[in-house]
């Protein structure tokens, strides 16, 4: 389908601007401009939070049951218009279909989730250590009006699991979507007022990040807010939400570590940590980055990751068999430059990419760089690309040292047959996520966040409710 300019929604109907101003989106595939997006002034974010405030109250006092309902046709609605959204998301971020149809389909299995928790927030009853006529309780609240800040690389996934929590929970929402990917998820929100979601419960905003930020996060109408993107404006908003007292979720950068084992097996290594490595040209937050292998392996590992890096067909994410698509702006582009320049001159070996792809677009070469220093910028700060960096080590312990050894702690990797190491990994390394012996599957049941500085709170499993109630005692002497 083609491209759609897109408004803001804010209590139940599509808008402009009040200020009339818009932004460009661009294609990443050509480079050219494909649609505009609404420019949210002070105006527009006034009238959302007097939404979002009068869209809670009608929301936390609906039973859980029919907030379910209502999120459950919202997904049925998404999977019927799976082919329109997935090629809207295509045409702004760059993905190949194929992955941005996984993305869109897998949305609808997390609110499916989010739908069916919400009908399990149950509190409990205490019994007294006084006197059997006091009852005791805990109750469990929906916290209220959440701000949440949702990135570019996964303009659906990373709406689905802020809403999916906060709206199961009882909250009402008021999402800023990034402007570089503004259509897809404005598609998941037109599903939801399709779906009957009432009037001020979702609100959709876009526009100056740091603007928007500073003026949502202190206001009083907001009570909690939920951010996805890097370590350093995280650090930042999380200071701002601390100063108002608003509760935080926070799901920062990456760096993931790989360690192969000298047991692994190293087709299978290979091959999933491919998978994970080159997925939306590795613009994934919990991509595998430095790869820590048994030096009696690295070598026939390293080769044999750059025969499956040379294999990929890289292209426009809309055409037939491209396998990866172009990154998502032309900074994404100098940042890999600069990696890969900085990476061989302190001595790594360049095995395959390490160049830009043509004049048109932002397509880079899949690069894997072997032998690479400690002190190289690649080992040291996210690359947030379709590199990676292969290290060799001696003993296991060597290894996991390496891995902790950076104030990244969301996600991880490692391939091994042996129990006691799988068990030593398990217990040892530093992150909130952690697969073996495969690549990275995010469920919507399983925790899904990091440690560190990579911030705090879930936004998967039963732990993504509870960061969107709150816990309240209530003790009844009866007369």
């Amino acid at each position: 389908m083609g491209y759609i300019d897109t408004q803001l929604f804010i209590d139940g109907k599509w808008q402009q601007p009040a200020e009339g101003k818009s932004l460009p989106v661009v294609n990443p595939a050509t480079g050219k401009e494909i649609g505009r997006v609404a420019h949210a002034g002070r105006p527009d974010l006034d009238l959302a939070l007097a939404a979002a405030k009068k869209g809670f109250e009608v929301w936390r006092d609906m039973v859980p049951a029919a907030r379910a309902q209502i999120m459950r046709k919202a997904a049925a609605l998404v999977r019927e218009r799976v082919g329109e959204i997935a090629s809207l998301l295509t045409q702004e971020q760059g993905k190949p279909l194929a992955e941005a149809t996984t993305e869109t389909l897998s949305a609808c299995d997390i609110l499916d989730w989010f739908a069916d928790e919400g009908l399990r927030v149950y509190g409990r009853l205490v019994p007294s250590r006084l006197n059997v006529s006091i009852r005791q309780m805990v109750i469990k609240d929906p916290v209220g009006p959440v701000a949440a800040f949702t990135p570019w690389n996964f303009p659906i996934n990373q709406v689905v699991r802020k809403i999916g929590g906060g709206l199961a929970a009882g909250c009402s929402m008021l999402v800023k979507a990034p402007e570089e990917t503004p259509a897809a998820p404005a598609a998941l929100i037109k599903a939801f007022a399709d779906a009957g979601i009432p009037a001020g419960v979702l609100q959709l905003v876009y526009g100056t990040p740091a603007e928007i930020s500073n003026y949502l996060i202190p206001h009083p109408a907001i009570r909690k807010v939920t951010f996805t993107g890097s370590i350093p404006v995280g650090k930042q908003l999380a200071a701002l939400a601390g100063q108002h007292m608003k509760r935080v979720t926070m799901e920062l950068g990456g760096h993931a570590p790989v360690i192969v084992c000298e047991d692994a097996d190293i087709a299978l290594a290979v091959k999933a940590a491919a998978a994970a490595k080159f997925r939306n040209a590795g613009q994934v937050c919990i991509s595998p980055t430095r790869f820590l292998v048994h030096r009696s392996i690295a070598g026939d590992f390293a080769q044999a990751l750059a025969e499956h890096a040379k294999g990929l067909k890289v292209g426009d994410g809309l055409a037939e068999g491209t396998q990866m698509g172009p990154l998502a702006n032309a900074r994404r582009v100098a940042a890999m430059t600069a990696f890969t320049e900085d990476a061989v001159k302190k001595g790594a070996r360049l095995l395959t990419g390490g160049q830009r792809i043509g004049t048109q677009g932002n397509f880079w070469q899949p690069t894997i760089l072997a032998d690479v220093p400690k002190d190289a910028k690649v080992f040291n700060d996210e690359p947030f690309g379709p590199m990676a960096a292969i290290r060799p080590f001696d003993a296991l312990e060597e290894a996991i040292t390496e891995a902790n050894r950076l104030p990244y702690g969301l996600a991880g990797y490692a391939f091994t047959r042996s129990l006691k190491n799988s068990d030593l990994l398990a217990r040892r390394l530093e992150v909130g996520m952690l697969w073996m012996n495969m690549p990275a599957l995010p469920s919507a049941e399983m925790p899904f966040g990091g440690v560190k500085d990579s911030g705090y709170g879930s936004e998967g499993g039963p732990e993504a409710m509870e960061a969107y109630l709150n816990s309240r005692a209530v003790v009844i002497q009866n007369a």
